[in-house]
């Protein structure tokens, strides 16, 4: 049982209370007993815990009983996996789509023999096998300390259940075996199966899985020991399969209802990640159908509907004036960026950070959003803040605006503020100091301020600017992965057209029957806005493409795409594109692939920016 909390944490503690004593009558559900030693676990246990990343645990109920990780284990050795063997490594061995089928399920790509992602069992054993270390002994050893670095204390493993698991694990015998047939597993896969049996025998608490939410949460250091348990640069690998594949064929509707990274066991544990804020962990044995925690999953839920958890949920206004917060990291330009680029934005995103205010600002509605400005110090590159939801400033509030440059200049910071009407600021800039004048912009559109502040860091940060050309057909990426014949047969099929600056290369309303390869300088889509102003929709660079709808749909352009400099750009008909199903089948697949990896990225960034500019008006 955990021990009380001072009475400054009474209000978190008396919802997990609450919470406690909602769920503890929840009899539905039963225990695992497809492993004889889980089938002794009392249904009664139940606790909750969650810890935030600055090291704050709150529980109740049984957070101390002991019980083993089972499942919840695989995203972490999927972690140390990948520090082992690299994403390139342990992409080769085991994929990422969800399987939509049950835990133990027998789920392999079809041709490949690989497991559809590293948290089913077919995935955990490969991954279970591409663990380094000169011994079984000294691969379980690194497991364990992995994970034990990961709770923030020594753990052990549970012999008995170890054994339990070993002497009827016959199915996941059966998955091991099945993948050394297809190769995936190259040796004897007995190793990698005890290996795997050691990994979900590890005992914790309650207390436990918290601090290992709470350790993916915050970049993989553990918010109380300040232990790194896994490099940084693979937790958002982590949490992704986590949020896609953790709740086996539950995951879809556990994102929609609770939008959380997670990972259950059948030992009963649940691990959820709020990432940059906090992990939960509940634990009670009690299984519904799917393997999942009963009690976990209900907890969760009322978890993040309660406090406001769900990753997609806009941020709820701090103020009467601020309707929504947000960075880089998360809501970018239109601008299409290289992986290079994107990756130094990912990075470095944060250093940029979004206010956008509403209403009437006064000193009283102004305050909290530079007091917010002020207190993240030099870690903070670019405030941002947009006004065209703004309906007045006062005298006051503009020389608020005004001090605030002057405390931001000298800690380098810079102060963009966009989509100012001319009557919103008069004045401004009058009792500021000159010297500082340079520490503050207007731009006309957020959109434009943020390109802004995007190319700020790339430079800062040394980013490899984007090639305005490419030298080879083979350097685009729809063509990604595409062979040297299927690139000769593609070059053929190619018409090549130039466009100068300015110009329209399509046009809403035109039919839609060609897709294009840009190859050489930059295009902007947009359309007209309700206002009669054309909106930029995304600006592309060379070893992009645009146009796919020729391909899937047919039908007209729903945009304008302009040149914004001299354009090069080879097209591929619809007809010659339908054409390959029978020439070069293999070509078709491979622009299919690209296309669809294109409009994940698209659709992933578009999800994220709805999520940040969707907070409700108070």
């Amino acid at each position: 049982m955990s021990s009380p909390l001072s009475t400054h944490h009474a209000p978190v503690q008396a919802f997990l209370a609450e919470l406690h004593a909602r769920f503890a009558g929840l009899s539905r559900g039963q225990v695992a007993t497809y492993i004889p030693e889980l089938a002794k676990a009392d249904p009664a246990w139940f606790g909750i815990a969650i810890a935030t990343v600055d090291g704050q645990v709150y529980e109740v109920g049984d957070t101390r009983q002991p019980f083993t990780l089972q499942s919840v284990s695989k995203p972490l050795v999927y972690g140390l996996a990948l520090e082992d063997r690299g994403r390139a490594g342990v992409e080769r061995i085991v994929g990422t789509e969800p399987s939509g089928d049950a835990f133990n399920s027998i789920s392999l790509e079809p041709g490949t023999g690989r497991p559809r992602n590293p948290m089913i069992n077919a995935g955990a054993i490969a991954i279970s096998s591409l663990i380094e270390g000169a011994s079984p002994a000294q691969r379980s050893a690194r497991i364990l300390d992995t994970v034990s670095r990961f709770a923030g204390r020594p753990l052990g493993i549970d012999a008995a259940v170890c054994e339990s698991e070993r002497s009827t694990g016959h199915r996941n015998r059966a998955i091991g075996h099945l993948l050394r047939n297809h190769g995936i597993i190259a040796d004897d896969p007995e190793p990698a199966l005890q290996l795997y049996f050691e990994q979900c025998s590890v005992l914790v608490d309650c207390r436990d899985l918290a601090l290992i939410a709470a350790t993916l949460a915050n970049a993989g250091v553990n918010p109380v020991t300040q232990q790194r348990a896994v490099r940084s640069e693979f937790i958002d690998a982590m949490l992704s399969v986590m949020t896609t594949c953790g709740m086996y064929d539950y995951s879809g509707e556990w994102v929609y209802r609770v939008g959380l990274p997670a990972k259950s066991g059948v030992g009963g544990g649940i691990i959820a990640v709020l990432p940059g804020q906090l992990g939960i962990g509940v634990f009670s044995p009690l299984l519904d159908e799917r393997g999942n925690s009963a009690r976990g999953v209900q907890v969760c839920e009322a978890l993040s509907h309660g406090l406001g958890l769900h990753f997609l949920q806009p941020p709820r206004p701090a103020s009467s004036s601020l309707r929504a917060r947000y960075d880089l990291a998360g809501v970018r330009s239109k601008r299409r960026r290289s992986a290079a680029e994107a990756q130094v934005l990912n990075e470095h995103g944060h250093r940029t950070r979004v206010y956008e205010l509403q209403g009437d600002l006064h000193f009283a509605t102004v305050e909290p959003v530079l007091r917010d400005i002020t207190a993240a110090g030099e870690a903070l590159q670019h405030a941002v803040i947009d006004f065209e939801r703004v309906r007045h400033v006062d005298a006051a509030a503009v020389r608020m605006l005004e001090r605030l440059v002057d405390s931001c200049a000298p800690r380098g910071q810079h102060l963009v503020l966009t989509r100012v009407r001319r009557d919103l600021l008069p004045g401004f800039g009058h009792e500021m100091n000159p010297r500082h004048a340079r520490a503050a912009s207007f731009h006309p559109q957020l959109d434009f301020g943020l390109e802004w502040c995007e190319r700020q860091l790339l430079q800062r940060h040394a980013a490899p600017p984007a090639s305005p050309s490419l030298a080879s057909l083979a350097e685009h990426r729809l063509c990604a992965g595409a062979g040297a014949e299927d690139l000769q047969h593609l070059e053929a099929l190619l018409d090549t057209h130039r466009f100068d600056a300015g110009s329209l290369i399509l046009r809403t309303g035109d039919p839609a029957e060609r897709l294009f390869f840009l190859v050489r300088g930059e295009v902007s889509v947009v359309t007209a806005a309700v206002t009669g102003v054309s909106r930029r929709l995304s600006t592309l660079s060379a070893g992009m493409g645009f146009g796919e709808a020729a391909l899937l749909s047919g039908g007209v352009r729903t945009a304008d795409v302009r040149a914004d400099t001299q354009v090069e750009c080879r097209t591929l008909t619809a007809e010659a594109f339908a054409g390959l199903a029978a020439a070069r089948p293999s070509l078709m697949i491979c622009l299919l692939r690209n296309l669809l990896q294109s409009s994940a990225e698209t659709t992933q960034r578009l999800t994220l920016e709805v999520a940040a500019l969707s907070a409700p008006r108070p």
